[in-house]
């Protein structure tokens, strides 16, 4: 696993098994962290796409939820981003 390092990472016992326990823990992470960064970044694309329409990415949350849409941030973004005729038409609903 530790092929590739650089130095005695690659070829003593010791050092490299440190180091890849510790690319390891780093990894676990890293998962961890991509999942809320793609979260934060989806709200605001969602919050860009709401304040062209006149609300705030919290109001429309709200009017979502209790309206009975259940879309998810992940295709909302999308639907911001690349389909804002879709995006618009749900705003409005939603309104």
């Amino acid at each position: 696993m530790a092929k590739g390092y650089f130095g005695r990472r690659k070829n003593v016992w010791t050092v490299a098994k440190n180091a890849v326990e510790k690319a390891m823990g780093y990894a676990y992470i890293g998962r961890k962290h991509k999942k809320r960064n793609f979260r934060a970044l989806w709200i605001q694309r969602i919050n860009a796409g709401a304040r062209q329409h006149g609300l705030s990415y919290s109001v429309l949350m709200g009017k979502l939820n209790t309206s009975g849409i259940e879309l998810n941030r992940k295709v909302l973004a999308d639907l911001a981003m690349n389909h804002p005729d879709a995006f618009k038409a749900i705003v409005e609903k939603v309104k």
